[in-house]
């Protein structure tokens, strides 16, 4: 038998699959662009002169045009030796091998519907990393590649944030996983790839934001004497910094109902818990809001930076929540991101970035240097409510990465909805219920390309 290597795949070399013009970021700019102008137009698609085919897909992952899936160090060594095979695409992050069971008890994989709808709205490729199957060998290639994509989507998954054990039939565990959220999160640099971390990943990213500031304030405590004089302002500032940041994320709690879940950052719950209510199916988004009651002294603090972060920034999902009215969107989880974590990971993120700024030509040349590529906030974008109760705090979050240089901002985001599910919590390759005008008047399916138009233009 001949020994398996790169040279035997055949996997298509560029994006496009119903036209053979789309394999460009501006032709996929632009079908997206008028895929969101209105909810009756059809597709651009649709009247190409040099149509292959446009017609219902059929399949699911490992069949063309879904056939781009790396399952194994052989196939991540063939995207990289063929690098256009990754230009253009959604490279989609899979932690497990489904979100859940839907109400046909149907174990569903969201996964596959991210890459239906790339295909159908913008003739856009995806590459699947099913990192439950595959593990992670080499950790620097995976984000090589990562970094060619368009965009990259870490997706739900069954197994909970909050309980290592659960990942126990994985071929990757809870800290590899939280390892990878870190470096994506840290890569959202200059011309970078940006990030959509949906309700698993959501949860990861929380607990990454958590971990990067515990790293950063640990490093700075051990090395910032190595960078700058402990005379200066600047390293009694920051040290100074790292001490408030250290002794408010020890001490804040996070309440549910009035009970304690979590107390201080050490605590295995303090980024995500259980939520109050399950939510599977269709919810309303609303905007942010909390009244400022809560034990923690610090807690009002870390509100009024997030006021200042909101009113900062132009919010793609708060504007549609206020001009597209009533956005319903699918839930389908049991955990929730604690909103306590991100008012301190904003609050951490905000301070380290301003007092960052005033020595970062000597932290830009040293072994802190990826203190600079830390968010320069994460902002709480909306919620969702029944009868008045809020059943979800931290249903959205946006990832801020102020350029020190321009002042340019970059984002990322975090969801913990699915966008990507219609109302039936199915794959799309098994309802067959997917085509062009379905997807422009669905709102998780207009908001998930609402977020990926507006980031690639970052």
């Amino acid at each position: 038998m001949p020994k398996k290597n790169s040279k035997n795949k055949k996997w298509r070399s560029t994006s496009s699959w119903y036209n053979k013009n789309t394999n460009s970021i501006h032709a996929i700019q632009t079908l997206i662009g008028h895929f969101l102008s209105d909810r009756h137009s059809n597709s651009l698609l649709s009247n190409a002169d040099n149509l292959i085919q446009f017609q219902q897909l059929s399949g699911t992952w490992g069949t063309e045009p879904f056939e781009k899936v790396v399952k194994d160090q052989i196939d991540l060594n063939y995207v990289l030796e063929n690098p256009d095979i990754s230009k253009n695409v959604i490279s989609i992050i899979e932690p497990a091998n489904h979100v859940g069971l839907n109400p046909q008890v149907e174990g569903v994989r969201a996964s596959s519907n991210i890459a239906y709808i790339g295909r159908i709205v913008a003739d856009c490729d995806s590459i699947l990393f099913p990192l439950w199957e595959s593990g992670v060998s080499n950790i620097d290639n995976l984000l090589k590649v990562l970094q060619r994509s368009l965009a990259i989507i870490v997706e739900g998954g069954h197994p909970s944030a909050k309980d290592g054990a659960s990942f126990v039939d994985s071929k990757i565990d809870l800290e590899e996983l939280q390892s990878l959220m870190e470096e994506i999160i840290l890569a959202r640099g200059h011309k970078s790839t940006p990030a959509i971390f949906i309700c698993l990943g959501h949860q990861l990213a929380a607990q990454a934001h958590i971990n990067l500031i515990k790293k950063a304030v640990l490093m700075i405590s051990q090395k910032l004497s190595t960078v700058l004089s402990q005379d200066s302002y600047q390293y009694e500032a920051l040290i100074s910094l790292c001490n408030r940041i250290k002794n408010v994320g020890q001490s804040l709690k996070v309440i549910k109902n009035n009970t304690i879940i979590a107390e201080g950052w050490d605590d295995p719950h303090f980024a995500v818990a259980l939520n109050e209510v399950t939510e599977v199916g269709k919810c309303e988004l609303e905007k942010y809001s909390h009244d400022g009651k809560h034990p923690s002294n610090e807690f009002k603090e870390l509100l009024i930076k997030h006021n200042q972060t909101a009113s900062e920034y132009d919010g793609i999902v708060e504007q549609s929540i206020t001009y597209e009215k009533n956005l319903e969107l699918l839930m389908f989880h049991s955990d929730e991101v604690n909103e306590e974590a991100i008012l301190f990971a904003n609050w951490a993120y905000s301070n380290l970035h301003d007092t960052l700024a005033s020595s970062r030509d000597l932290i830009s040349i040293s072994s802190l240097s990826w203190l600079l590529t830390l968010p320069s906030s994460v902002e709480i974008l909306c919620s969702t409510s029944e009868a008045e109760k809020k059943l979800t705090d931290v249903a959205a979050t946006c990832i801020n990465y102020k350029d020190y240089e321009t002042q340019r901002v970059r984002r990322s985001f975090s969801f913990q909805f699915h966008p990507e599910l219609l109302a039936d919590l199915r794959e799309f390759n098994k309802s067959g219920s997917h085509d062009y005008n379905l997807f422009k008047k669905d709102d998780g399916v207009r908001m998930l390309m609402r977020v990926l138009y507006e980031c690639i233009l970052d």
